[in-house]
């Protein structure tokens, strides 16, 4: 299907299949984090391909893991440069990939602290014993792995 035949999607429905919100859409927009730009219909309405929603739908998932927006902004100017850009557009992914990995390491330290403290609670909820919580400090530290 050709860009020209393909279905045209107004913002709404943008919103509702990509999770973002109809100012996130625009906020994007004036960002320059799209690739195209956005086309409007005979009323001046923004229009969207199914391709655009794809494009919409990576942002949103670099957003959500903490790309900033320069980053993706930088990431959009070179996918629209061309194929030369494909080595930096890698490096630049590499270098957020390396630092989601980092974050995630991070979390699950968190969750491993967080694990230990309910299992401590509920030990001592079921021992009857939950008043000598933290009577003797935090018991914060799960065993090392």
């Amino acid at each position: 299907m050709s860009a020209t035949s393909e279905k045209s999607m107004g913002i709404g429905e943008v919103s509702e299949r990509t999770g973002l919100s109809a100012h996130t859409l625009r906020f994007y927009e004036q960002q320059g984090l799209l690739v195209e730009p956005v086309r409007r219909d005979s009323a001046g309405r923004r229009t969207f391909s199914e391709q655009e929603v794809g494009w919409l739908r990576v942002c949103a998932r670099l957003r959500d893991s903490d790309m900033p927006l320069p980053d993706i902004r930088r990431y959009a100017e070179l996918v629209r440069r061309g194929e030369e850009t494909v080595a930096e557009r890698f490096e630049l992914l590499r270098g957020h990939q390396a630092r989601v990995r980092q974050r995630m390491a991070e979390l699950q330290e968190s969750l491993d602290v967080i694990d230990f403290k309910v299992g401590l609670y509920e030990d001592h909820l079921e021992a009857g014993s939950a008043d000598t919580l933290w009577r003797d400090g935090p018991e914060c530290a799960p065993a090392s792995h």
